[in-house]
C-alpha cells in the first residue's frame, strides 16, 4: 500500500516475523497451539479457583485476576497476529492500531501492579502470619484489586491520548507483528517528544515503583525465612514464594528488554515482543499449576468431581 508524503495515513502494514509462505503456516500452527493453551490454562486456573473452596484466599484471588489479565492481554495480541500470518495484505487500520497499543498498555500497567500487590500479600502472609486475615481481608483485597486496575486504566489512557495527537503522513510500515507504541512512534510525521517523556515517565515511576515494592516485600520474605530454625519451615516458605517470583521475573525480563531498547526492528526484538506478548501469558498457569500443591489438589477434586457426575 503506497503512501505519499502529504497523504494522511489511515492504516498501517504489519511487516510481521517472516515474509517465506512455508515459514508463516509453520508459525500460524505453533501460535495457533500458544493461544490455545494460553486461553485453556488461564481459564481453568480461573475455574479451579472459582469453584474450590478450599482457594478462596487472598493469594488465590489475586491470582484469579492475574490468569485473566493473562488470557486477556494474548487475546490482544495473537488473534490478529493469526490473521496475518494468512494474509496477503497485512494491514491494520489506525484505530485498530491505537485500540491495540492501548490494551497492551493498560493490561501491562495492571499486570505490574497486581504482581506488586500478590508479593505485599506473600509478605503479610510469611512475616505477620497473625495478623494476616485482618491486614488482607477481603475489603482490603478488592481495594488493591480495584487500584490496579484502575492505575491500568489511567495509565493506558494518557498514553493513548497522548498518541492520539499524533500526525502520520508515511511511510506506514510498522517493524513488527503487532502495533507497539515505540514502533508506531517511529513513524509518525509531528513531535513524538510528549508521547515519548509520557511512555517512559509510566516505565520509571510504575516499572520502578512497582519493583521497589516488589524488592521490599522479598527482601523482608528472605530474612524472615533466614531466621527461622526449621528447615521445613524454610522449605514450605521459598516453596510457596518461587512460584510468584519465577513470574516476576519472566515477566519484568521480557518487559524491560523489550522497552528499552531502541525501535529497530531487528531479530532480537521480534523474539523479545514474543516472550513478552506471547509466551509470557501461557508460562503463568503453567508455574503456578506445576510449581503449587494445592492448585494440584484443586484440580484434582475437580477431576474427580467431574468423574463421579459422569457415572
Amino acid at each position: 500500500m503506497e503512501v505519499s508524503n502529504v497523504t494522511t495515513v489511515t492504516a498501517f502494514v504489519l511487516l510481521g516475523l517472516s515474509n517465506n509462505p512455508q515459514i508463516q503456516v509453520l508459525l500460524f500452527g505453533l501460535f495457533l497451539v500458544i493461544y490455545l493453551l494460553t486461553l485453556t490454562g488461564n481459564l481453568m486456573m480461573l475455574l479451579v479457583i472459582s469453584t474450590d473452596s478450599h482457594l478462596h484466599t487472598p493469594m488465590y484471588f489475586f491470582l484469579s485476576h492475574l490468569s485473566f489479565l493473562d488470557a486477556f492481554s494474548s487475546s490482544i495480541i495473537v488473534p490478529k497476529l493469526l490473521e496475518n500470518l494468512l494474509s496477503r495484505w497485512k494491514i491494520i487500520s489506525l484505530l485498530e492500531c491505537f485500540t491495540q497499543i492501548s490494551l497492551v498498555i493498560f493490561s501491562g500497567a495492571t499486570e505490574a501492579c497486581l504482581l506488586s500487590v500478590m508479593a505485599y500479600d506473600r509478605f503479610q502472609a510469611v512475616c505477620h502470619p497473625l495478623l494476616y486475615v485482618v491486614a488482607m481481608n477481603r475489603r482490603v483485597c478488592t481495594g488493591l484489586v480495584g487500584a490496579c486496575w484502575t492505575v491500568g486504566m489511567g495509565t493506558s489512557l494518557i498514553n493513548t491520548l497522548l498518541l492520539a495527537q499524533q500526525y502520520f503522513c508515511g511511510p506506514n510500515l510498522v517493524r513488527g507483528f503487532a502495533c507497539e507504541l515505540p514502533s508506531v512512534l517511529l513513524l509518525t510525521c509531528s513531535d513524538p517528544h510528549a508521547s515519548i517523556a509520557c511512555i517512559l515517565t509510566t516505565m520509571v515511576v510504575l516499572g520502578l515503583g512497582t519493583l521497589v515494592l516488589l524488592l521490599g516485600s522479598y527482601t523482608h520474605i528472605i530474612m524472615t525465612a533466614l531466621g527461622i530454625n526449621s528447615a521445613k519451615g524454610r522449605s514450605k516458605i521459598f516453596t510457596t514464594c518461587s512460584s510468584h517470583f519465577l513470574v516476576i521475573t519472566i515477566f519484568y525480563g521480557s518487559g524491560l528488554f523489550r522497552y528499552m531498547t531502541p525501535a529497530t526492528g531487528s531479530a532480537l526484538e521480534q523474539v523479545l515482543s514474543v516472550q513478552y506478548s506471547v509466551v509470557t501469558p501461557l508460562l503463568n498457569p503453567l508455574i503456578y499449576s506445576l510449581k503449587n500443591q494445592e492448585v494440584k489438589a484443586a484440580l484434582r477434586r475437580m477431576l474427580a468431581r467431574k468423574s463421579r457426575l459422569t457415572f
